[in-house]
């Protein structure tokens, strides 16, 4: 088996989500919840104009989900309690040796590192349940991790985070040569790039600690788009001035260096809790489009779309308001997990 994980830019199949329910993640009044219901739905309605999208929904919220999602919108029943399908569902993966085989990593998924607000029981299963109704064929891995925790270019290059794979509260064994192999083994990794750090407030209570997601991704071999905090009150300005000097310093897994691509961040500086980590890099490409998150600011929303657009070209970009989701600990891409298209058969029939 080679297993190898495709550039979010390959052709997909579907986009996986799951839906809202109660809990701390929702919100602990009928707005704050209803906020969160729509947020979800709009993003799933915007990704249904480009691909099909499945929606894992728990039974105690079967009826709201029809109700919101209408008939154009699969939805599976499971039980769940986070609902951020980035990291909760599986990676998926193709094998290079077998083309018409589909793989499903199962990492393991612990709460963001296990703390002590977090529920995960029963989303830790749901990589198992979406590998088997998506036909894959599981892979599975010891490694804690999560699939906001990575980015791929599709060649072998994948950008991670060292306050992530190497957690002690993740990952208290782990040191890079062994995060290296598993990532070799499950998603094909011939280079790893070991980002220092993440944005600010990730690495408060209920971040994550980092996720590259918020931070970087490879929109195309060779090239990073990476989140520019240009306003110095922010804490920030330090943070992405520093990894853009640490990101001109390496190469991908073709052994070039790559072009870095700014994207700049919102006006906005705060939020009623704190720093905001609101950041256009959290966005996902779907077939022929790019589902970009919006912050209500005309001038910085409309050029971000513009430079997503020159960097996916031939890709329409649709912006969705995504303030709900971030005040909930993230963006449209960690709600959201694609699963790639098979390749087609080589070769035609006689």
């Amino acid at each position: 088996m080679a297993w190898k994980m495709p550039a979010e830019t390959a052709p997909h199949e579907r986009t996986w989500m799951a839906f809202p329910r109660t809990g701390l993640t929702l919100g602990d009044d009928a707005a704050s919840a209803e906020e969160a219901y729509a947020a979800w739905t709009a993003v799933a309605h915007a990704v249904a104009e480009f691909e099909p999208v499945t929606m894992v929904v728990d039974p105690s919220e079967r009826e709201r989900a029809a109700r919101m999602l209408g008939s154009g919108i699969e939805q599976l029943q499971a039980p769940l309690d986070e609902f951020w399908m980035r990291d909760v569902g599986p990676t998926f993966v193709l094998d290079d040796e077998r083309p018409g085989v589909l793989g499903a990593v199962d990492w393991v998924f612990n709460g963001w590192g296990a703390p002590q607000w977090a529920e995960w029981e029963k989303s830790a299963g749901m990589a198992r349940f979406v590998a088997e109704q998506s036909g894959s064929e599981l892979v599975s891995s010891l490694l804690v991790n999560e699939g906001g925790a990575i980015h791929v270019d599709g060649e072998g290059t994948v950008l991670v985070t060292e306050t992530v794979q190497l957690d002690p509260s993740r990952n208290p064994y782990a040191d890079k040569a062994r995060v290296e192999a598993e990532l070799a083994r499950t998603i094909g990794a011939t280079k790893v790039i070991w980002v220092p750090r993440g944005l600010t407030r990730d690495y408060e209570d209920m971040g994550t600690r980092g996720h590259i997601d918020m931070v970087a991704t490879l929109p195309a071999p060779g090239r990073i788009l990476l989140h520019s905090q240009g306003n110095p009150e922010h804490p920030d300005y330090e943070v992405s001035r520093s990894l853009h000097a640490f990101l001109e310093t390496q190469t991908d897994a073709a052994g070039k260096p790559f072009e870095i691509v700014q994207l700049p961040a919102p006006e906005t500086l705060r939020d009623e809790d704190g720093f905001v980590d609101w950041s256009y890099v959290n966005h996902l490409v779907v077939n022929g489009g790019v589902i970009a998150c919006g912050y209500g600011e005309e001038r910085a929303d409309a050029l971000a779309a513009e430079i997503l657009a020159e960097a996916y070209p031939g890709r329409r970009v649709v912006t969705v308001d995504a303030r709900p989701i971030l005040a909930r600990g993230g963006g449209i891409h960690c709600i959201t997990q694609q699963q790639p298209a098979l390749p087609a058969p080589k070769g035609g029939v006689a």
